[in-house]
């Protein structure tokens, strides 16, 4: 299970309702942060997550409400001693950003650290990928993709006919060995069934572009900003002229890329509670889609 946790949810300026961006992702003993707005570390402390549970972080890119809020979070891992070590990326740029913050606060005591400027696939696990693609924006832009990998599991209800639950061989099966028990072979492929990975995908701060179309094929969850509304073509100029997406953009790709649940966030200041007309402008083209409220969580 893929446990989705909203710590910011407004666009480049914070609002009474929405801090600035800044997603949590969990995953078995993975803890991914993606984006670190101004404020992220009190959003840590009202959704009740411990920062120093943090394994990676993934950056989108380096404009200020995607980072203004590393500074304070390197600083509260190092004064908590933080023991892991900690696997940033981001695109082109992170690697310098990373080094001056860590130089300018935090020049004594360090944590043990990795930046890496990523593209492509550049993580795989046994039990997950992720994968980065350029998007358009004023400035190097990643979207990201979370893939869980396919598993087989057991058909318990079968196991449990031929009263053998706890057997020690019975996790052979799922690695795809037949075995044998009481005399009797279980087959892998008559035990088991292949259950597929979740995929969740992060499209932030773009343009509409042929790679925000590729990373929102085929997802289980594709979470989209959403600055603007159409406005009969003025929003559409808007988000053309700064490189974002309209809610009727976002529920263009959604729905173009066969989603499965999307939802939206980076939501301007300028529709503080206004949020139903983005959402019945998205709503118009792609029913199921929903914008994220801070510290909303969801299970993929």
């Amino acid at each position: 299970m893929i446990e989705i946790t909203f710590l910011g949810t407004s666009g480049a300026i914070p609002t009474i309702s929405r801090n600035t961006s800044a997603i949590y992702l969990k995953f078995n003993e993975e803890n991914i942060l993606i984006d670190c707005g101004e404020g992220t570390q009190r959003q840590f402390r009202k959704a009740k997550v411990n920062p120093c549970k943090i394994t990676r972080i993934l950056l989108t890119h380096l404009h200020g409400d995607h980072i203004f809020g590393l500074p304070g979070l390197f600083q509260t891992l190092a004064l908590n001693d933080y023991q892991k070590k900690l696997f940033i990326y981001g695109p082109k740029g992170t690697k310098t950003l990373i080094k001056e913050i860590f130089k300018t606060f935090i020049p004594h005591k360090r944590i043990n650290y990795e930046v890496e400027e990523v593209s492509g696939t550049f993580l795989k696990t046994r039990d997950f990928e992720i994968k980065s693609l350029a998007l358009s924006h004023e400035t190097p832009t990643n979207g990201y993709i979370f893939h869980q990998k396919d598993k087989l599991r057991i058909h318990k209800d079968k196991i449990q006919k031929l009263n053998i639950k706890n057997h020690p061989d019975l996790k052979k099966l799922i690695q795809g060995k037949d075995i044998k028990i009481n005399n009797k072979t279980l087959k892998s492929k008559d035990y088991t069934y292949l259950q597929k990975g979740k995929k969740v995908a992060f499209i932030f701060d773009t343009k509409v572009c042929a790679n925000a179309k590729k990373l929102a094929e085929n997802s289980d969850l594709a979470i989209f900003e959403s600055t603007f509304l159409d406005n009969s073509g003025q929003g559409e100029k808007l988000a053309k002229e700064y490189n974002h997406l309209t809610a009727k953009q976002a529920a263009e790709l959604a729905k173009q890329g066969k989603v499965k649940q999307a939802i939206l966030t980076h939501i301007s200041q300028r529709y503080e509670f206004k949020e139903k007309l983005i959402l019945d402008e998205a709503k118009k083209t792609f029913p199921k889609i929903q914008i994220a409220k801070d510290l909303m969580k969801i299970e993929v």
